[in-house]
């Protein structure tokens, strides 16, 4: 095998790798917090809380400055090879899909490599998939905060022979209601058509 098709196999396995992970700790969150997949809460504990990040702009921002819009937030980074691209790719065609009510959501990057993921590198990064593209980042603490608060699983991963790490991570998209309340979740590679219909549910309830 060349060195070059070797990489492409290691990525391919890191790839897969970080979607069973993801998986598994998507299972372990809803069967300790209580959330189900049409976001009612039971007994337990929620999906969501208070962050107070920056955004690419380098504004402080908080949770509370959201109020009043749905949110499509997805926690990646920006030297993500694939997941992360494909996924905001969905985000981006699922607003097209639902056309002039999509100006009532908000969509959300969370970054969980604050160390790379600079407020300057997410400007560059984000208006390469949608114009209203939020990106968010903050140290390593507020990055921790939020990510609990939403039952993401991450951590940083090295690939032998890469020059740089990758960082495993839960990869869904949640669907957060104008009050901040979880409405819904979607796994990676949701068809942004089936996207669009579950939030047009959403917002003509709200």
């Amino acid at each position: 095998m060349s060195r070059s098709n070797h990489r492409i196999a290691i990525a391919a396995l890191a790839s897969l790798l970080v979607a069973f992970i993801g998986v598994a700790a998507w299972l372990l969150w809803t069967r300790d917090a209580g959330t189900n997949r049409s976001g009612t809460v039971v007994a337990g504990g929620s999906i969501g809380g208070p962050f107070t990040l920056t955004d690419h702009a380098g504004r402080r921002v908080s949770d509370g400055d959201f109020r009043g819009q749905f949110l499509l937030i997805l926690f990646g980074f920006t030297f993500c090879p694939d997941v992360c691209p494909t996924e905001l790719g969905i985000i981006a065609a699922s607003l097209d899909e639902l056309g002039p009510a999509a100006a009532r959501v908000t969509p959300v990057l969370i970054s969980l490599d604050p160390e790379r993921d600079t407020q300057s590198v997410l400007a560059d990064y984000v208006p390469l998939f949608h114009e209203r593209l939020v990106g968010l980042t903050g140290t390593a603490e507020e990055i921790a905060v939020v990510a609990k608060a939403y039952g993401v699983f991450y951590q940083k991963v090295t690939v032998d022979g890469a020059a740089d790490y990758l960082v495993e991570h839960t990869s869904f998209v949640y669907l957060m209601g104008p009050d901040g309340g979880f409405l819904d979740v979607f796994a990676h590679g949701t068809p942004p058509a089936e996207i669009a219909d579950t939030m047009r549910k959403h917002l003509a309830a709200g």
